[in-house]
Order: structure tokens, then C-alpha cells, then sequence
């Protein structure tokens, strides 16, 4: 397997990121190709899709052993599922899917031709093997079953972010911790309603605690004055 680009986002960490491409639209990456893999013919028509499938390394997952099982985060670290039934990144072969939405394609001096997508679900720097176009007669499947997966189909938080806080961030990047946020990113087996987690988000520390199904930002830390 040939690494043929990497992805650059805003979550430098694994801690926050959202556990599937889609959830929170507003999370943006950018998509540079490997110098071997950056003639522009490689992408001729890819602008005519609006959604791609990107094909990535679990790189932060890597391990040597194979367990047969694994325990979804969202049932709570307790309840055993099968790695094959799953999606979690603990795989023989760790290969990540995601879906993504295609903004723009930005010609670069330095970089050649870099995509641009939204969507997504990969901590910066993430390594990618493959690019193919979603299309939807064929990959869309409304009447699919999902599973366990069902029973969180509509979980949410919400969110509480004083205006005073939030006006620590940039316009542009206020909408993708709101959704990082909504998601909840704390491990589903921790309830402790005065503990504070810390999700890294483009340059600042994203502080907050949890009381049952109400998230409650505490703190935002610009990282460069730390």
C-alpha cells in the first residue's frame, strides 16, 4: 500500500475527533498529495463530484496483535461487539473510510494541485491511500439496517458556550467546535460531571465538562500564549 497524500485539519490530537466523516460538517481539511502523485491529470473530472471516499491509515491505531473483539465507544467501553461489526480503528489492517465533501480543488506553487473537504474525521497529518468518487446509485442505500449503530443515529449535546468564550476563537472556526462539541468527545463509560476534558482545535485548548446530556464550556486557551 502506497501512502498518496496526507490530510491537514484542525485536530492535531485523536481526542475530539468526530467518530465518523459527516457528523460535523464544518470540519475542513486539506488534502496534499505526495510529490510522485501530483500530476494534474491524476485529477481530471474529480470537480464534477460532490462527495469523495477517502481510503486512510489509522496511523495513531497501529497495533501488532489481533483482538476479534472490540468495545464500541458509544455502548459504553463495556458491551463487546466483533472488530468486523465495527468500525473501530483497532483492525488487523488499519485502514480508515470516510465520506467527504469536495469544496474546491487550489492550484499551489509548492504543493501542486490540493484538495479541499469538508466533513471530515482524521486528526492532521493523516496519511491517505486512496481517493474514488461517492456516487450516489450505487453507494446511497436508504433502506440499509443499521444495527446497533441505530440506537445513536440523533445523539447530541447540548452546548453551552458564553459569548465571552467563544469570541476567543476565529469566526471560521467557531461552527466546527460547536459540532466537535455536540458530538461528545469523551470516552462513553466517563461520567463524572465535575471532571474537565480538553479538546486541541485549531491552536486553542477547548476546555468543558458534562452534567448528563448538557455540555458546558469552561475554559478557552489560546495555545501560542500559553
Amino acid at each position: 500500500m502506497k501512502i498518496i497524500a496526507r490530510i491537514y485539519t484542525d485536530l492535531p490530537e485523536k481526542f475530539g475527533v468526530p467518530r465518523q466523516s459527516g457528523l460535523v460538517d464544518e470540519l475542513t481539511g486539506k488534502i496534499v498529495f505526495e510529490p510522485e502523485y501530483r500530476a494534474p491529470e491524476a485529477l481530471e473530472g474529480i470537480e464534477e463530484f460532490s462527495h469523495l471516499w477517502l481510503l486512510w491509515q489509522f496511523s495513531e491505531s497501529i497495533r501488532e496483535e489481533f483482538s476479534p473483539t472490540v468495545r464500541p465507544p458509544r455502548l459504553g467501553g463495556e458491551r463487546r461487539k466483533g472488530v468486523f461489526a465495527t468500525r473501530s480503528p483497532f483492525r488487523p489492517n488499519p485502514i480508515g473510510l470516510s465520506c467527504v465533501k469536495l469544496i474546491k480543488t487550489e492550484k499551489t506553487v509548492n504543493d501542486g494541485t490540493v484538495l479541499w473537504v469538508s466533513g471530515t474525521d482524521m486528526i492532521s497529518g493523516t496519511p491517505i491511500y486512496d481517493i474514488k468518487p461517492y456516487i450516489t446509485y450505487t453507494d446511497s442505500r436508504p433502506d440499509a439496517v443499521q444495527g446497533f449503530a441505530q440506537e445513536f443515529t440523533d445523539y447530541s449535546l447540548e452546548v453551552e458556550f458564553s459569548e465571552s468564550l467563544l469570541s476567543r476563537l476565529p469566526q471560521d472556526k467557531r461552527a466546527g467546535i460547536g459540532g466537535i462539541l455536540k458530538q461528545d468527545p469523551r470516552p462513553a463509560y466517563q461520567h463524572d460531571s465535575e471532571r474537565i476534558y480538553g479538546v486541541k482545535y485549531a491552536g486553542f485548548d477547548v476546555r468543558f465538562k458534562v452534567d448528563g446530556t448538557h455540555l458546558t464550556v469552561t475554559d478557552v486557551i489560546d495555545e501560542k500564549q500559553a
